[in-house]
């Protein structure tokens, strides 16, 4: 593994919270937590904004005429994929990892595509991002698994955050992404271009270029696509730190999950992505169909916007595999 010099970010397993307290010792008011009590506030308008629109999701993603609307189908798996390479290749490796270096046109065209996901300010999201690394499953990790599936899925967002999850993130190095004048201004303009990006755009390109129905664009992409796009997400926080091998580390929790590797554009190697967060792959592999992420990076290294890509080398993993691995680990996918 690279030293950490310097502003160059790396991460670790490791975690320095005392005693490494899970949510197994939990007290409210000195007695231990019920299952139906929160540990925090309740945000109750973005709770009601989760609930409402999976519900509106879950509706038309059975009812949408797929069929009859075929090419409202299609774009809707086309921004799909697209805004997934804003977070995979752009918020997740590059921002966050640094796992690469890219060039102010590739950087312009991932923040433009992260910001059609429609999630939070990149500072935001790499800030919480870099804790969930640093201190995975305690306490002080957003999402910490230990408070159960719902929680690390969505809950997390549905809740104030943990003192210990404010306390360590205002300890986090955040110079790179505020010395980034591209991340800067996307940041500084969060609302407006959120809203164009996310939802305005998506919809007019299909009803003023392509003569489709507003009616079932602003569904499709909205109402469909939005909340898909979230879910997918959150899914490597959820199922791909409970269900899985653990091929590299079998003392983590972060599991080697295909279903969530194939949705998810490469992202659900979380096992691999937690013991070598630095590697531009997120996983051992370059398997097109599993991780797609890492053949965008590799076509934009070919025309030199990406550049300086960090990988393990295979001797280290195969040592690692050796030390800590559960014995599940085959090269199929190479």
């Amino acid at each position: 593994m690279p030293p950490n010099t310097g502003n160059d970010l790396t991460f670790s397993n490791e975690h320095d919270l005392e005693n490494d307290v899970t949510t197994k010792n939990i007290k409210i008011n000195g007695r231990p937590k019920k299952w139906y009590e929160f540990e925090t506030e309740v945000i109750w308008k973005n709770s009601i904004f989760m609930i409402g629109l999976h519900l509106i999701c879950l509706y038309y993603t059975i009812t949408f005429p797929y069929l009859e609307q075929k090419f409202l189908s299609v774009w809707a798996f086309i921004m799909l994929h697209l805004t997934g390479i804003g977070v995979t290749a752009g918020v997740h490796r590059l921002w966050t990892h640094r796992a690469y270096k890219a060039k102010t046109p590739l950087r312009i065209i991932l923040a433009t595509l992260y910001y059609s996901a429609g999630q939070n300010k990149i500072f935001s999201w790499v800030r919480d991002h870099r804790v969930h690394h640093k201190y995975t499953d305690t306490l002080a990790d957003p999402h910490d698994t230990n408070r159960g599936f719902w929680f690390s899925h969505v809950g997390w967002l549905m809740v104030k955050k943990r003192p210990e999850v404010r306390q360590r993130g205002k300890g986090i190095d955040m110079s790179d992404i505020l010395n980034d004048p591209v991340v800067q201004f996307f940041d500084s303009n969060f609302v407006v271009l959120n809203t164009l990006l996310t939802f305005v755009i998506p919809v007019l390109i299909p009803v003023y270029v392509f003569n489709q129905s507003l009616k079932w664009t602003i569904i499709s992409q909205v109402f469909m696509r939005y909340p898909w796009v979230l879910n997918i997400t959150w899914s490597v926080n959820s199922f791909a730190h409970m269900f899985g091998y653990h091929s590299y580390d079998k003392n983590i929790l972060p599991a080697e999950n295909l279903l969530v590797g194939w949705a998810a554009g490469g992202e659900g190697w979380h096992n691999y992505h937690h013991v070598f967060p630095w590697d531009y792959k997120a996983a051992e592999f370059r398997n097109f169909m599993l991780n797609v992420t890492t053949s965008w990076i590799d076509m934009f290294a070919q025309i030199g916007w990406a550049y300086d890509l960090r990988q393990a080398s295979p001797d280290h993993i195969k040592k690692v595999i050796a030390r800590t691995g559960d014995g599940s680990h085959h090269p199929y996918l190479s």
